[in-house]
């Protein structure tokens, strides 16, 4: 989880830092952190609609011109051709919906996370994917 920490810091999102890792026979495979895509320029330079429009934590995602943290660790996975079936996500946070539907897609086995986040339907499909999860 420090590593997850670290990885944090490099966010540029104003509102929430937030880092994960994939981790696969105790080898880091990936790191992501919340930010706009490459190239383009970041929430710090340009502001947060979001913030603008007074949007509560969990709600309105497409408003956002950021990754999550756990997004941009599976497009490195994808880039560098690393597989990331059966992995383990260590992130700051809990996933939301939209990124917990990809890392189901994408093989993850087990979450381990140390905040909670806003969103009934990512708790429910959790614990419907079997996907092992820890707070920590």
């Amino acid at each position: 989880m420090d590593i997850v920490d670290l990885v944090s810091r490099r966010s540029t999102c104003l509102r929430r830092g937030v880092g994960a890792v994939l981790v696969k026979d105790k080898r880091l495979l990936t790191t992501g952190y919340n930010g706009a895509p490459s190239g383009l320029k970041h929430c710090l330079e340009v502001g947060c609609l979001r913030e603008e429009l007074k949007v509560s934590s969990g709600e309105r995602h497409e408003l956002c011109r950021g990754l999550h943290a756990e997004q941009n660790a599976i497009i490195q996975a994808a880039v560098h051709g690393v597989s990331i079936r059966g992995a383990t996500l260590y992130c700051t946070n809990h996933p939301c919906s939209i990124c917990l539907k990809m890392l189901i897609n994408a093989g993850i086995t087990e979450i381990v996370y140390r905040e909670g986040y806003s969103d009934e339907l990512a708790a429910r499909m959790l614990e419907e994917s079997g996907i092992q999860v820890r707070k920590r």
